[in-house]
């Protein structure tokens, strides 16, 4: 089920919520580091990343499902968001260089239908970073943030639904180590979590983010040539009829 847009908004207005907002974008500016020229698409609700992308990008949309709700975003000047159905995208087919997708997937009844929208409206050598949480996490265990809501995942989940979807993952990472407990001393202590479980490889991290790009072409299995089969006479022949001779 989808959560509630002012939930979400109020999370990210928490200590514990500006944790998550600075960590996950500070790997998505590790991927996306530049983006000068491109169209760069939010879906589900990415506006905390998306801010520091609008001053290179050429525009920045966030599309957020009609079942989460939609806030007016920026909150000056014109609005670039918008409330959609994430199953049929208002954009015509590859207009989009780079997709954000956050707290989206964990909440859609039918991730491979978005999914596959986000491959048709992607460019050729379009990216897609997903966010999503570890099902191993502790973050995906607590109700009381946003990532402890819907379906988390696992990495080979995450793998296979983006296969079958056309899209190649080019990059893994893992992020909020910290417990998500709103303590003070956890908060100071959160870069040091980070720093500490992405050096080790440690399990436990509250998100996956995967970096995929779009397939352009289906592979297809490679097919066992055929043995050649001995060629076979007919046992047996027709004998031809008579000639007719009349009376």
């Amino acid at each position: 089920m989808a959560q509630d847009v002012v939930d979400l908004r109020s999370f990210y207005a928490t200590p514990l919520g500006e944790v998550a907002r600075r960590r996950v974008s500070q790997l998505v500016r590790e991927r996306w580091s530049r983006c000068i020229g491109l169209s760069v698409l939010g879906i589900g609700y990415a506006t905390p990343y998306l801010e520091p992308l609008r001053e290179e990008a050429l525009r920045v949309l966030a599309f957020m499902p009609a079942e989460q709700g939609v806030v007016n975003w920026p909150t000056q000047g014109r609005s670039s968001s918008a409330l959609v159905d994430t199953s049929m995208l208002p954009l015509p087919d590859s207009c989009i260089d780079r997709v954000l997708l956050v707290h989206a997937l964990e909440a859609i009844d039918h991730p491979r239908d978005v999914l596959s929208e986000i491959w048709r409206i992607l460019t050729p050598g379009g990216r897609v970073i997903v966010v999503a949480p570890n099902r191993r996490g502790l973050w995906a265990r607590m109700d009381t943030t946003p990532f402890g809501q819907g379906q988390p995942y696992s990495k080979s989940q995450l793998r296979e639904l983006l296969r079958d979807t056309l899209f190649s993952p080019v990059h893994w990472a893992e992020a909020l180590y910290v417990p998500p407990f709103a303590r003070n001393y956890l908060l100071r202590a959160a870069p040091a979590f980070e720093a500490l479980g992405s050096r080790l490889g440690l399990p436990g991290a509250g998100l996956h983010l995967v970096e995929a790009t779009k397939q352009l072409y289906r592979p297809v299995a490679a097919r066992r040539a055929r043995q050649r089969l001995p060629k076979f006479e007919p046992a047996l022949v027709p004998s031809p009829l008579p000639p007719f001779t009349g009376r």
